[in-house]
C-alpha cells in the first residue's frame, strides 16, 4: 500500500494537476471548485452546508489514477467495447460519462433544482452512541436516508432518468435487490415523465413488500426475479423453480427486455463509473461539512455491495489523500460474509448479470452463477464489486473485512437506541465495523475522527429487525466449493 501511495503522490502531473495554485484550507487541499461562500459552524451534533453549497460538479476518480483501470469487453468477441456497443443500452451522455477521463462533470441545472428536495443532507456526530461505547472516537456520520426514497440512490437515478428523457427515450427498465434503487428510479421516473419497469429480486420481493408498493405508488410495473417474462428468467426456474433470485439473474431481465425494445433504455443502481460519478457528490458535500466545523477524518467506513455507497463517500477523500496533504485517512470497505467479493472472491474478468449479456468487467467476483443465500442486506447480494472500487482495492489504496449479519444488527440496536434512527440492512456492516474501531480506540486511548457512511433508513426492513430481536436471525455464509464451481465458469479473454 506504501508502494503505491508512493507512486501516486510521486507524480509530477498529478501532484500539479491537483494543487495548481489552489489554496490549501485546513487539512484538505482545495482540489475542489472553490464554493461560493463557506458557512461556519460551531462543533454541534448536527452540520448542514449552507443551502447554496450542493456541490456543482461530480467527481471522476480515473482522472487521478496514473494506473487506470482494465477496460470492459465485448461479451462476445473479448475485445473492448465501444460507445455503440453501449447504446442499446445507455443515453449517449451516460455513455461518456462511462469512459470519460475528465476530472470533473458538471451537474445540469434540472438534476440540482431535483437535488434540492433533500440535499445538502446531514452530517451528524454520534455523541450518544460514543457515550454508550465510551470511547474517545468522535463518531460522524454522513446520512443519506433524508431523500423521497430514504436513500443514496437517488443521487444517481434523478440524472439518468433526466439523461435519458433528454434524448426522447420514454421507457426505462431495471434489477432491484432490497428495493431501494427500483424506489428511486420510479421517483425519478414519476418526476419526468418515463415509464419504468423494475425486476426485484425474489427474496428482497417477498422479505419488503413495501419497498415494492413505494415502487408501485410511483408509477412503477415491479416483477419478482427471476421471472416467467424474459427467457433469463424461465430458463432459472426450470432449473431451480424455488431460487431465491439474486441481482446478477434481475439484470440479465432486464437487459434482455432493453435490448429487444429500441424505444426502451436500462437503468443501474451500481456498479459501473457513470453511477460511482454521480454518488460522488456525497463525498464532496462532506468535504464541505467537515471543514465548515474544522475536522478530518482518520478513518473512513463505508458498506459495500455494488460499491456505489462506499464510492460516493469516500472517492472525493481519496482524492484528497493522493496529494499527498495533511489528510490520510484509511479507508475501509465492509461487507457482508454471505457475499465477500472483495475478500473472498476473485479479480478477474466476468459478466455483471448471470445469462452473460452485459460486458465483461475486470472486478473482484464470486462468478456470475453465483447465487448469495438471502441476508435481509438485499442491496448488498451482488457476485461482483463495482471495477473502480476493485481497482483502488488491487491498488492498496483501501481495507476491506466482510461481517455476519449477526454482528451487523447488534450494532444496529445499539446505533438505533442511542442515536434514533433505525438503519437499513446495508448500513448494518458500517456500523458493526465503526464499533470495532470505537472500540479499538477505547482500549488504546486514540481519539480518532471516524466517518461511517450512513445510506439509508430500515423503515420497510422491519421484518428483518423482527427476526433479530425475535432471536431467529441467523448468520449465513458463502459456500467454498460453490465459489469454485462459479470460478470454473469464468470467461477466458485473453
Amino acid at each position: 500500500m506504501a508502494e503505491s501511495l508512493a507512486l501516486l503522490s510521486s507524480s509530477g502531473n498529478l501532484q500539479s494537476h491537483v494543487q495548481g495554485n489552489h489554496r490549501r484550507l485546513g487539512c484538505f487541499p482545495a482540489t475542489r471548485s472553490p464554493p461560493p461562500r463557506r458557512l461556519k459552524l460551531p462543533a454541534k451534533s448536527r452540520v448542514f452546508a449552507a443551502s447554496d453549497e450542493i456541490p456543482r460538479r461530480w467527481y471522476n476518480l480515473i482522472a487521478d489514477l496514473p494506473v487506470k483501470p482494465p477496460p470492459p469487453l465485448h461479451p462476445k468477441t473479448f475485445e473492448p467495447i465501444s460507445p455503440e456497443d453501449l447504446s442499446p443500452l445507455f443515453p449517449d451522455e451516460l455513455i461518456k460519462q462511462e469512459t470519460t477521463l475528465e476530472r470533473f462533470i458538471d451537474i445540469p441545472e434540472e438534476v440540482i433544482d431535483v437535488y434540492k428536495l433533500w440535499r445538502p443532507t446531514p452530517l451528524i456526530r454520534a455523541k450518544r452512541l460514543e457515550k454508550l461505547l465510551d470511547t474517545p472516537a468522535r463518531i460522524y456520520y454522513k446520512y443519506e436516508g433524508v431523500s423521497p426514497a430514504g436513500s443514496h440512490k437517488p443521487n444517481t437515478a434523478v440524472p439518468q432518468v433526466w439523461y435519458n428523457a433528454q434524448q426522447g427515450v420514454k421507457n426505462v427498465v431495471t434489477e432491484t435487490g432490497a428495493g431501494q434503487w427500483g424506489c428511486s428510479l420510479a421517483f425519478a421516473c414519476s418526476l419526468f415523465g418515463l415509464n419504468c419497469e423494475v425486476w426485484q429480486v425474489r427474496a428482497s420481493y417477498d422479505q419488503k413488500p413495501y419497498r415494492k408498493l413505494m415502487m408501485q405508488t410511483w408509477g412503477a410495473k415491479v416483477h419478482p426475479s427471476p421471472s416467467t417474462i424474459t427467457e433469463a428468467g424461465r430458463r432459472i426456474l426450470e432449473t431451480d423453480a424455488s431460487t431465491p433470485g439474486s441481482l446478477g439473474i434481475a439484470i440479465s431481465e432486464a437487459v434482455e427486455v432493453a435490448a429487444a425494445n429500441p424505444d426502451t433504455k436500462y437503468c443501474l443502481g451500481s456498479v459501473l463509473n457513470h453511477v460511482l460519478l454521480h454518488q460522488t457528490v456525497i463525498g464532496e458535500e462532506c468535504i464541505m461539512q467537515l471543514e465548515a466545523i474544522g475536522e478530518c477524518p482518520d478513518v473512513i467506513i463505508g458498506c459495500t455491495g455494488g460499491g456505489s455507497n462506499f464510492a460516493g463517500l469516500a472517492f472525493p477523500f481519496l482524492r484528497e489523500k493522493l496529494v499527498g496533504g495533511k489528510m490520510n485517512p484509511v479507508i475501509r470497505a465492509v461487507e457482508p460474509e454471505a457475499c465477500p467479493s472483495l475478500t473472498k472472491g476473485v479479480y478477474a474478468y466476468d459478466y455483471g448479470d448471470t445469462a452473460g449479456m452485459t460486458p465483461l468487467m475486470k472486478m473482484h467476483t464470486l462468478g456470475h452463477d453465483f447465487i448469495p443465500d438471502p441476508i435481509h442486506a438485499g442491496g448488498l447480494r451482488y457476485h461482483g464489486m463495482a471495477p473502480l472500487v476493485s481497482h483502488v482495492y488491487e491498488s492498496g489504496l483501501i481495507e476491506t473485512l466482510a461481517i455476519a449479519q449477526t454482528e451487523c444488527f447488534q450494532g444496529a440496536i445499539q446505533f438505533a437506541r442511542s442515536e434514533g434512527l433505525i438503519p437499513a440492512p446495508e448500513p448494518t456492516h458500517a456500523i458493526a465495523a465503526t464499533i470495532r474501531e470505537a472500540r479499538r480506540c477505547r482500549e488504546t486511548g486514540e481519539s480518532k475522527v471516524i466517518l461511517m457512511a450512513m445510506c439509508g433508513h430500515g423503515h420497510f426492513d422491519l421484518p428483518a429487525y423482527d427476526k433479530y430481536l425475535n432471536g431467529e436471525l441467523v448468520d449465513l455464509s458463502f459456500s467454498e466449493d460453490r465459489i469454485r464451481a462459479s470460478v470454473a465458469a469464468f470467461p477466458r479473454p485473453s
